[in-house]
């Protein structure tokens, strides 16, 4: 399946996700946001921070800005079938991501480590963070995530058995997924959700646990362990009074999505992720010829 001919309309369609991505919040983001308005007394600050949330939403929905001034990480998804040009794919992408930075879409956010220099143009070793899978399908689907800085920052890796937090059981998980949040407090620009990942290796639990952010925020794990613990996790949460960006309330988590790997018998690692309100991701489909067929979000 070439797309070598189609580059022009494949940028075009990559350009466009990114525009959304950056500047609509996904209406599922939106409906959770939502609620937790409605479960925040009026005049406390709890409120007026969600009110204020809501406004940002609306004028960046309406002047197609960017949602945040802080645009992220740039992290890719991509199912392709077999006989997909990835290296054509891979060069519309990057194409795209420098004409989004230079229309206002991407903040320059692609620093040198050791130089500190910007790259001016959100490309450099690591961005845009590009992940491939195969697939059967004859169609390709593009996820698009842009993770804020803050929202990073306050993510968290466990070991267990610990002292503080147990041992290896959804018990010691639990209190490890709690301890994060705890941790976070206002930062990480909160009312946040969670990724989370249980075993895995260092590396592999933290990639797992951003994928766990393409969920819907309001879908049910399929796994009924997983589910109840992620509903419990969310309760609790909302019961320690941090609330949106640690204003005090009753909206300190929007969500939790818990996910699992197999792990070697010494390891027992749980990793969380943590995702700000403006919760920047979506997806489409792509035709053969490049166009945007779905909006999955």
């Amino acid at each position: 399946m070439a797309i070598a001919t189609t580059l022009p309309v494949l940028q075009a369609s990559l350009l466009e996700l990114i525009r959304v991505t950056s500047t609509v919040l996904p209406r599922d983001v939106v409906r959770a946001i939502s609620a937790g308005q409605g479960q925040e007394e009026q005049g406390t600050n709890a409120a007026y921070a969600l009110d204020v949330i809501q406004c940002n939403i609306g004028m960046a929905k309406e002047k197609s800005q960017p949602l945040c001034q802080d645009t992220g990480s740039i992290l890719v998804y991509v199912n392709a079938p077999v006989g997909y040009d990835l290296c054509a794919f891979e060069e519309a992408t990057i194409a795209a991501v420098k004409e989004a930075t230079t229309k206002g879409y991407l903040r320059q956010n692609s620093v040198d480590s050791v130089t500190g220099a910007n790259s001016g143009n959100n490309i450099g070793p690591g961005t845009p963070d590009i992940h491939i899978h195969p697939w059967r399908e004859e169609h390709v689907q593009v996820s698009l995530m842009l993770k804020g800085g803050g929202c990073e920052n306050v993510g968290a890796q466990y070991t267990l058995p610990n002292a503080k937090f147990g041992g290896r059981d959804l018990q010691g998980v639990e209190n490890a997924i709690l301890d994060c949040v705890l941790q976070a407090q206002g930062q990480g620009c909160g009312p946040g959700i969670l990724g989370v990942c249980i075993g895995g290796d260092r590396a592999s639990g933290y990639a797992a646990s951003k994928t766990e952010f393409l969920r819907l925020i309001d879908d049910v794990n399929a796994d009924p362990v997983l589910a109840a613990l992620e509903e419990r996790i969310v309760a609790k949460a909302n019961q320690s009074g941090i609330g949106p960006m640690g204003f005090g309330g009753k909206t300190t988590l929007l969500g939790c999505k818990i996910g699992k790997l197999n792990r070697v018998p010494a390891s027992f690692f749980v990793t969380i992720s943590y995702m700000c309100w403006a919760f920047r991701r979506q997806a489409v489909t792509l035709t053969r010829g490049g166009e945007i067929g779905e909006w999955l979000y």
